[in-house]
């Protein structure tokens, strides 16, 4: 006996629908804020939710020393040959005084872009190629967890297994590396 598809097909048969119902913008939102939790919590990262949505970032995380205000974004979709998402709050644009950082995470590329507020300030959108060889400004933002649990800032978390780069000497500079002054 063979298992049936809700098609009414057999199982080995089925094949997905033609077109995909994304979900609300809403939706969306929460699917990627629940990986935004799980992400920076299997990273080592203390991850809080503020009741309600009323603050203008959506998570508080905790690296030992700091405590970020953390805004997430997403995107599902390619506008031509980017993906792009809004900085804006619907009431304002996000800045220093209100965000620490914008986490963008592209969905169909599995990609997070960790960004210090103060490299997209007054920007009302942003805009990602996560495919090899990008020379996107933001490409040194992906993956850049360390940014938030950068040694620069004080004694992490223990369970925080990020290495970071710019205080190893590495070869990847940290953005937010300053120049020793002369």
């Amino acid at each position: 006996m063979s298992r049936k598809s809700p098609t009414g097909r057999g199982a080995a048969d089925a094949k997905p629908p033609k077109t995909y119902r994304w979900p609300t913008r809403k939706r969306s939102g929460e699917v990627a804020e629940a990986a935004f939790l799980a992400k920076a919590a299997s990273l080592g990262f203390g991850v809080a939710k503020p009741w309600g949505d009323s603050d203008p970032f959506d998570f508080l995380l905790h690296s030992g020393p700091r405590v970020w205000r953390v805004q997430v974004k997403s995107t599902y979709k390619k506008n031509s040959y980017k993906f792009a998402v809004r900085l804006d709050n619907r009431r304002d644009l996000y800045s220093k005084n209100n965000v620490d950082f914008i986490v963008v995470y592209v969905v169909p590329a599995d990609a997070w872009y960790v960004i210090p507020i103060e490299a997209v300030a007054g920007r009302k959108h942003l805009s990602f190629s996560p495919q090899p060889g990008s020379k996107s400004v933001l490409e040194r933002y992906r993956e850049a967890w360390c940014l938030m649990a950068c040694k620069h800032h004080g004694r992490r978390k223990q369970e925080i297994i990020l290495p970071c780069a710019c205080a190893a000497g590495a070869s990847l500079d940290c953005p937010l590396r300053r120049e020793p002054e002369q």
